[in-house]
């Protein structure tokens, strides 16, 4: 109950993220269940309605992703002075908020079923003339288990991400440890460049060979080898290791050449602020990378994608999207009192404006070109 009324008192913006949770929910859930009727539909190629099922996986992980953000942006479930002794201290507070997105996810699913039901024709006949009536299996009966089963995978999956992301950490015992020294730049960049060769090299590979199980998506795309595919995914976990470093870089590159007061703050808050918006930054820039490499296939071959395809590829970007854009939201909340600050001591409100924009152009700068060429790199073995 206490998790319900946090819901319904809590700020529009906070309402808007967890109407956004549920509105991915929906969307996985709707090809979970199209995967189990291309199943019902076709019981003898049980093969292709795994691969069908499998390909949920990634806007599944999206959707999971964005779920996480927003549990860790909620001011409502964050900690505060006096709440523990009310029995509301951190463990308390992150099962608030895993209950929370646990309530979202629901709400998806449940959307999920009712439109999937309402295109079969199952509650009040079939609509748009019966046109989805063959690829949703409208004669055949759900079968109740699995159906129930596909729809709590997006609510699990996003309650225990969430669970875990914000379980409280113990403060080890012992004496007080000194004060810490101001960290070094993130790590991950070697990892990631290793990550993102790798997976060039086995798209190259893959394509080059002509070898592998074709990997069907939930929709039409059936002359990409498993490899390639197996290869950008390597790729994009590259990218989103390497993120926070690129990051770091983009404000060490700002304080270059003895900087004024604007590019000096503006790289100083990219360098603070690595960590926390650089992995959303390199999870956009696969995401970008890949439908540059799918925008040059389209033009160049036939027209593979089919609406489901399509489906999942909107779920995908909208919630990295998503996911990016409430991490900066955080990290404008979280720096909100050093702005007040720094007004205080007489910074004008032009000069705080230009670092947000010398941030966004060396963000730009330095993530486009990587992302270009990324693409680039991996359309040209597809599109011999």
């Amino acid at each position: 109950m206490l998790a319900l009324r946090l819901i319904r008192g809590a700020h529009p913006l906070v309402l808007l993220r967890r109407l956004l949770v549920a509105a991915a929910s929906a969307g996985v859930g709707f090809l979970l269940l199209c995967a189990l009727t291309h199943a019902l539909a076709h019981p003898g190629d049980s093969a292709a309605s795994l691969r069908r099922l499998l390909w949920c996986a990634v806007p599944l992980a999206a959707t999971v992703h964005l779920a996480v953000a927003v549990a860790r942006t909620d001011p409502g479930t964050s900690p505060r002075t006096g709440l523990s002794a009310v029995g509301l201290g951190p463990g308390r507070l992150a099962v608030l908020a895993a209950v929370s997105t646990a309530v979202a996810g629901a709400l998806g699913s449940t959307v999920a079923l009712l439109f999937f039901l309402h295109l079969r024709g199952d509650l009040t006949g079939l609509p748009f003339d019966g046109a989805a009536a063959g690829a949703l299996a409208a004669g055949r009966p759900l079968p109740t288990g699995a159906t129930l089963t596909l729809l709590a995978l997006v609510p699990l999956a996003s309650t225990l991400a969430a669970a875990l992301a914000l379980r409280p950490r113990g403060a080890p015992a012992g004496p007080p440890e000194p004060a810490p020294a101001p960290p070094p730049p993130p790590g991950g960049l070697p990892w990631g460049c290793a990550l993102t060769t790798a997976g060039l090299a086995v798209g190259a590979y893959a394509a080059a060979a002509g070898r592998g199980a074709s990997v069907p998506l939930p929709g039409r795309l059936d002359a990409h080898p498993a490899g390639g595919l197996a290869g950008w995914a390597l790729t994009a976990v590259g990218l989103a290791v390497a993120g926070p470093a690129l990051t770091h870089f983009c404000g060490r590159l700002l304080q270059t050449r003895r900087p004024g007061a604007a590019r000096l703050l503006a790289g100083r808050i990219l360098m603070a602020e690595a960590r926390r918006i650089g992995r959303p930054l390199g999870v956009v820039c696969a995401v970008a990378s890949a439908v540059i490499t799918a925008w040059s296939l389209y033009d160049t071959g036939p027209h593979p994608f089919g609406p489901l395809t399509g489906l999942g590829a909107v779920l995908v970007i909208a919630c990295t999207t998503a996911t990016l854009a409430t991490s900066a939201v955080e990290a404008r909340r979280l720096r909100a009192g050093a702005t007040e600050d720094l007004r205080r001591l007489g910074a004008p409100r032009s000069t705080l404006r230009l670092a947000a924009l010398l941030r966004v152009l060396a963000l730009l700068a330095v993530l486009t070109p990587v992302t270009w060429a990324v693409a680039t790199l991996a359309a040209v073995p597809l599109n011999r």
